[in-house]
């Protein structure tokens, strides 16, 4: 091998070893279908993947399986469990149900997650959603236990309350999960809706020991759209490098999913999408 080759191939061991924690939130690159997703990742030598499960069942359980296992990817969640709250008892019953479905296909796909978006308060109002929360996770943590699924609480930015969670800070995250063992029930920290805490430091370091993911994204300015505004890193104002530092300190040293919601890059080519991602990622978280 000449000096430049030589020099080539230590680069691109650095390469792959910088990438080696980062795993791609199929809600990136929604064009793609599981198998797609996953054939992207070898492409692009990206080691995780996180998959929806929305295409989970549109690709089938058992392919997705097969498919991830072919690629020889980890998992590093299932999104996504939650949506608790309902108006009458059939309803929650049937929430109940799917998060059972949820948490087997968690384990199928040996995720290390399945995340929990736990709903918001429009349906009962805002005190008795947060009951029905509550007993939404007690009901279904024996179920995880024995699939061995661990269940991630992310908090969400205060201004989903409405309509998709009344989980909305890290300290509310941990007192939900403080009833059950720090190994099964836990916390997934996303920077879109933590970076604005006075505290998110403090509150980052008191989640040392239930820690389950780190999500990250930028959040521009102004921003155009509630749910689908958040943009790639480096496009917005998140400090990324002090709260990666902070979620290490606390000792998570897992897969970081890249998790972006926003319809102009999703109409992009997906695999220009995942080559700024892996730049991004190296250059700014």
């Amino acid at each position: 091998m000449d000096a430049g080759a030589a020099d080539r191939s230590r680069k691109g061991g650095v390469l792959v070893a910088q990438l080696s924690r980062l795993s791609l939130n199929q809600i990136t690159t929604p064009a793609w279908s599981v198998g797609e997703a996953a054939e992207a990742c070898v492409r692009h030598s990206v080691p995780c993947i996180s998959l929806w499960r929305h295409k989970i069942s549109a690709f089938g359980l058992k392919q997705s399986v097969q498919a991830v296992r072919d690629a020889g990817l980890h998992v590093s969640s299932v999104c996504r469990g939650g949506m608790f709250p309902a108006p009458d008892a059939i309803e929650r019953r049937a929430k109940i149900d799917d998060n059972f479905r949820a948490i087997d296909e968690a384990a199928a796909l040996n995720a290390d997650v399945l995340v929990f978006v736990v709903g918001g308060a429009v349906p009962v109002g805002i005190a008795a959603a947060r009951e029905m929360v509550r007993d939404g996770i007690a009901a279904l943590v024996p179920y995880a236990e024995q699939a061995g699924v661990k269940l991630g609480l992310e908090p969400l930015h205060p201004m989903f309350a409405g309509d998709r969670s009344v989980l909305t800070t890290v300290d509310e995250a941990l007192e939900l999960a403080a009833p059950y063992a720090e190994d099964r029930v836990g916390v997934v920290l996303d920077v879109f809706h933590i970076w604005w805490h006075p505290n998110v430091l403090q509150q980052i370091a008191a989640a040392s020991r239930r820690t389950m993911g780190f999500h990250v994204s930028d959040w521009p300015v102004p921003l155009p759209d509630n749910l689908l505004g958040r943009c790639m890193m480096g496009d917005g104002i998140i400090d990324l490098r002090t709260l990666r530092a902070a979620v290490e300190a606390a000792g998570y040293s897992g897969p970081i999913e890249v998790e972006i919601f926003n319809q102009a890059i999703w109409d992009e080519d997906p695999d220009a999408v995942l080559t700024r991602t892996k730049q991004r990622f190296l250059e700014l978280v």
